[in-house]
């Protein structure tokens, strides 16, 4: 059995209690799941865990698989082809509410009218500098 925090003020833990309506497609001992109400394409889904948790690494290990499953099943429910599932950390990546929470978001066309439209400011990596830094992170893993 998943274990359990809440707080009160956090928007996602009033819907889970029931305190504010949802669209809930799926709902577990761990997760809650529910339709977005400001949608980027239609079935933009939310899964969130039921444990309240500002980050993902706040959140224990024994929601995350099945944080991943229920993502997993949205996604073949709806029969999309082509989506993205995005989790944001924080304010400046671009997290709104601090409860930990996944976007599957449906990408339905090669356009930018609908899904999630973003930009990849990829960079030339400098070897020496990635090499001392996979250093210092394989070490602490």
């Amino acid at each position: 059995m998943a274990s359990h925090n809440t707080d009160a003020n956090c928007i996602f833990c009033k819907i889970i209690k029931g305190d504010i309506p949802s669209f809930k497609l799926i709902e577990t001992d761990a997760v809650y799941s529910f339709l977005d109400i400001g949608p980027l394409s239609k079935g933009h889904a939310l899964v969130i865990p039921k444990y309240h948790a500002p980050k993902l690494h706040d959140v224990p290990d024994e929601h995350l698989g099945e944080i991943l499953a229920t993502l997993k099943k949205i996604a073949v429910a709806q029969g999309v082809e082509n989506y993205n599932i995005l989790q944001n950390n924080g304010k400046i990546a671009h997290q709104v509410v601090d409860h930990v929470h996944f976007h599957m978001i449906p990408k339905p066309s090669d356009t930018d009218k609908e899904g999630l439209v973003i930009g990849w400011p990829a960079q030339q990596a400098n070897m020496d500098e990635l090499k001392k830094y996979w250093e210092e992170v394989k070490g602490k893993l």
